[in-house]
């Protein structure tokens, strides 16, 4: 059966942009419903955790740092450096495949529910608009009128709270870049000891109020790459937010006294008028602007039961459901795909678990060669670089493991202290007896030990005169 538009002109371009290319500005309906409510719950609990993620600790370590700039990720207390790079990239590519996966089988229902776009969208902006200028045709007339008291008190008070949640939003994506503790010292130090900071402060205060005061649902429709790439994604048996063709069509307005003949879609255009992103659901599945909020099938069960026909005209379907009836299925890809992931979880839980606390590297000094001493032993000169990935200080030592008669000597310091998260780095002679050394390179390991405990250790080579 064919979709119920006669014309698929809204596949060639976006609801929010006229046919001259400028912007339709966007007036949707405060939604209600049972599923309105249930994302406004979960949108209360993730924006709580998000803005107490910055402070909230594990074994002493933030849940969640990403200082691009030091090069230093912590993850649920763990701390990543470059050395655990393949880690990372393990994880983000798992990441990927689970998007696709959850994408393939539910849809966009990550962009409608959990994305932090939507949520501070809907869920926060939004209604701050609406409390201070109304729902949609309040605003629609507020617009329209000359600036008089009434307007200018509404639209500034709307805008300060706009920048004021802004600045909030930005200082707390900042923490999860430089960490809390260290964003403490830009708000209380003098302004003048943490200039970088500040500008930085005042550039995400700019871009957050942008986008939500001005850019809105065009980081949905034209920016976000997983809207862009949902079509490629998603196929006949993705969940997705539908309107049931089968049963609403052919549309009709409600008549009273009057036999109804028609589909169940009465056609009262309530479920564009709720659209963040404008579109019309009826216009078929897997649109491009729809984030499958689920506010059009509130709106629909609403106007359902008002007129006494069944919920769900509009609901969470396949196209293969509409179109034949039939329920979910798991295919193929869904198969293949949960393959795939399951392999790259157990991957990732390996190196994770067998990943070590403390990491170092040892290298020949660049341009030294052997050096020769008196008692009948050969030297190497060597730099090393330890990094802690916790939050406990260790005192190290170092020791030759392999071959058993070498010895270490540090230079220009007795010993070595490694700082907790920090990284300690030296010189050193690395001395074997010259009746060890049967070639002239030779393999020797070197072992970090902390307290007597062997806590890691490196492989390097050694050089020496021929024989």
């Amino acid at each position: 059966m064919k979709t119920p538009t006669s014309t698929e002109s809204f596949r060639d371009s976006i609801a929010t942009v006229d046919a001259e290319g400028k912007r339709i500005w966007l007036y949707p309906k405060q939604p209600k419903g049972a599923l309105y409510r249930a994302r406004t719950w979960i949108s209360y609990g993730l924006l709580a955790l998000l803005f107490a993620g910055p402070w909230l600790r594990i074994n002493g370590l933030p849940v969640l740092l990403l200082n691009l700039p030091a090069r230093k990720f912590i993850i649920f207390g763990q701390i990543f450096w470059p050395q655990d790079f393949f880690i990372l990239l393990l994880a983000m590519m798992t990441f990927v495949v689970f998007v696709i996966l959850f994408t393939v089988v539910y849809g966009r229902a990550f962009c409608g529910w959990v994305c932090p776009q939507t949520i501070f969208m809907e869920m926060v902006f939004r209604r701050i608009e609406y409390f201070f200028e109304g729902d949609a045709p309040q605003q629609k007339a507020l617009d329209k009128a000359d600036w008089d008291w009434n307007k200018t008190w509404r639209k500034t008070g709307k805008h300060a709270v706009f920048l004021l949640l802004s600045f909030l939003i930005a200082n707390t994506f900042l923490a999860y870049i430089i960490g809390s503790d260290e964003l403490v010292k830009i708000i209380t130090d003098p302004p003048q000891e943490h200039l970088g900071g500040l500008t930085s402060m005042v550039l995400f205060t700019g871009v957050f109020y942008a986008v939500f005061a001005r850019f809105r649902e065009q980081v949905c429709t034209i920016a976000c790459p997983y809207g862009r790439l949902q079509g490629v994604m998603l196929d006949k048996d993705s969940l997705v937010v539908a309107y049931d063709y089968q049963r609403g069509e052919p549309r009709e307005k409600m008549r009273k006294n009057r036999v109804r003949t028609a589909g169940d879609c009465i056609d009262c255009h309530q479920c564009v008028q709720v659209c963040p992103t404008g579109i019309d659901i009826r216009n078929g599945a897997q649109q491009l602007e729809c984030t499958n909020c689920t506010a059009c099938i509130d709106a629909c069960n609403n106007i359902m039961a008002m007129v006494n026909l069944p919920p769900n005209l509009i609901r969470h379907a396949s196209e293969n459901n509409i179109a034949t009836g039939t329920k979910f299925r798991v295919t193929g890809r869904i198969k293949a795909l949960s393959a795939v992931l399951t392999v790259l979880l157990v991957v990732m839980t390996g190196l994770l678990v067998s990943r070590a606390n403390v990491a170092a590297t040892v290298l020949r000094t660049p341009g030294q060669l052997f050096q020769k001493t008196d008692h009948g032993t050969i030297t190497n000169l060597y730099n090393i670089s330890v990094i802690n990935k916790t939050n406990q200080p260790y005192p190290i030592e170092l020791r030759i493991l392999e071959p058993a008669h070498g010895s270490i000597s540090l230079v220009g310091t007795d010993d070595l202290k490694l700082p907790a998260q920090g990284i300690a780095e030296g010189v050193f002679f690395a001395e074997l007896p010259a009746s060890e050394l049967h070639t002239t390179s030779s393999k020797i390991r070197i072992g970090v030990f902390s307290g007597g405990k062997l806590i890691t250790e490196e492989n390097t080579k050694f050089l020496a005169p021929p024989r």
